[in-house]
């Protein structure tokens, strides 16, 4: 199969790359600069600029782009993180739909979107998107898409929730206070937080790109759910460190503003769409998943 892939550059979109080529299909990368490889393509989604005969007949379009979400959200910061979300998922429908063969769209999306603080209920796909600014965004990410379906294309967005591998930054960012002897939970530690391995990302991705019957928000997160406390219970033997240091929730709504709720917030969310295409996860609970990011 033939990808167009914006984002590659990222850590998922790397990632996912080398997964496709390893497997034999051809993947085509788009860069904002002047392109110094065959298998780059020039865009400026800020403008809304791609020629869609430079793409050739993709299968798939897939766009992992966006600002990372971990900077304070200032205003302007906002600003960036929604256009940059927007403007690339815009761009890759409108061109989706002027292709005389309709490819696959599929967009990166997050379970940010189910609202701040969901508590203990259970969030399927067709769960109502909350309020606040994440769930603004997503709303906006995820109705970009709609001159693709329009227009005849299968899209799908991945309702992702932190991806765990050695690699990934925020990983990285959650992992380095056990590492040093000072992890604990965050807040309460009653509050679900969403994960999935970097290897079940992977394969999702490649599910929804082959599986006919698959369209709409798509939730990418464990099968069985999980606590922060039962998160920081499991990277804490892992890692063979203690966790007697929780961070209080006041302290980081001090420090991390809204953004804090990603953290603190609880969603509960189940891939219910994944699932009924009888996907099968490799690392279905987080202790599997979490032993998968520690192993390379």
């Amino acid at each position: 199969m033939k990808y167009v892939l914006a984002g590659a550059s990222g850590f998922l979109g790397s990632a996912l790359a080398r997964d496709l080529v390893a497997d034999g299909h051809q993947v085509h990368r788009l860069v904002r600069r002047t392109p110094a490889k065959p298998d780059e393509i020039r865009w400026d989604p800020a403008r809304g600029d791609l020629d869609p005969a430079a793409l050739g007949e993709p299968d798939v379009l897939v766009n992992l782009a966006g600002a990372n979400i971990g900077r304070p959200w200032t205003p302007t910061y906002r600003r960036i993180l929604r256009e940059s979300r927007v403007s690339t998922t815009a761009t890759l429908a409108a061109v989706a739909a002027q292709l005389e063969r309709r490819p696959v769209l599929i967009s990166q999306s997050g379970v940010g979107g189910y609202g701040l603080d969901c508590g203990d209920r259970i969030l399927t796909e067709d769960s109502d998107l909350g309020e606040g600014f994440l769930s603004d965004v997503v709303r906006l990410w995820e109705g970009a898409l709609e001159p693709a379906r329009e227009a005849g294309s299968r899209v799908a967005s991945l309702r992702t929730g932190v991806v765990l591998d050695h690699r990934a930054p925020a990983f990285q960012l959650i992992s380095l206070p056990f590492r040093v002897g000072l992890g604990g939970r965050l807040g309460p530690g009653t509050q679900y937080f969403p994960v999935v391995s970097l290897t079940d990302w992977l394969r999702a991705v490649r599910h929804v790109a082959e599986t006919d019957s698959i369209s709409g928000p798509v939730n990418v997160t464990l099968p069985i759910p999980v606590t922060n406390l039962e998160f920081t219970e499991a990277l804490a033997t892992a890692l063979h460190r203690p966790a007697f240091f929780p961070i209080p929730g006041f302290l980081m709504k001090a420090v991390l503003g809204e953004f804090v709720w990603e953290l603190l917030g609880s969603k509960r969310a189940i891939p219910t769409r994944l699932q009924s295409t009888n996907f099968t996860f490799h690392h279905p609970t987080v202790t599997a998943a979490l032993s998968a990011a520690l192993s390379d």
